[in-house]
């Protein structure tokens, strides 16, 4: 386990990569940040869902959000340029295979967790997936609260998300989605 816990410690330290390739400064956000980030609106749509009587295994969703991008420890955070060049399938085998010997180690339901999060199999990967798209746009906001210009790329997102849900949780993802647009609205118009 310490081996493991020791190499997750990198993700504490790096960067994500797309605030970077966009000259912010090193330190805007680490991996771990942002699955901090992921893994709170994760559990306050999981707790939202829940209040209006949809039924939602939490800890499955907490374990998705806390694990899923803990093969960047071994690939590095690639961003979505970069897919352009390895190609989705490439960059997917990389990960899939660097996650697997990163938990090698360890007994316990990772590597299905991963796997069911990278093919949204159950309702909690596509919440997770939803919260870390929210995460990004809720960061994007803060940046571009802090005078941080050039990140309109970051909203096309945005614009046609689909995150396989429906129902309440459809509604209660699009009514978070909407609030974060609202609130950039907001700020470009008394910017």
């Amino acid at each position: 386990m310490l081996s493991t816990l020791i190499e997750l410690q990198r993700l504490k330290r790096l960067d994500r990569t797309g605030w970077t390739l966009r000259g912010l400064p090193n330190g805007t956000e680490s991996v771990a940040a942002h699955s901090f980030g992921v893994g709170v609106t994760a559990m306050l749509l999981a707790d939202k869902l829940i209040a209006s009587g949809v039924s939602v295994d939490v800890e499955k969703v907490l374990r998705i959000a806390l694990l899923h991008d803990w093969a960047e420890c071994r690939v590095g955070d690639m961003p979505r340029t970069a897919t352009l060049y390895f190609g989705s399938e490439a960059r997917k085998q990389a990960e899939t295979a660097a996650f697997a010997d990163v938990v090698s180690n360890l007994d316990g339901p990772y590597v299905d967790l991963y796997d069911d999060y990278e093919r949204r199999n159950s309702f909690e990967a596509k919440l997770v997936k939803a919260a870390d798209v929210l995460d990004l746009l809720v960061q994007v906001l803060a940046l571009e609260r802090a005078g941080a210009r050039g990140l309109d790329e970051f909203w096309e997102v945005a614009e046609q998300p689909d995150f396989n849900l429906d129902g309440n949780a459809e509604q209660i993802v699009h009514e978070l989605l909407q609030s974060i647009l609202k609130a950039r609205r907001e700020l470009h118009n008394h910017g």
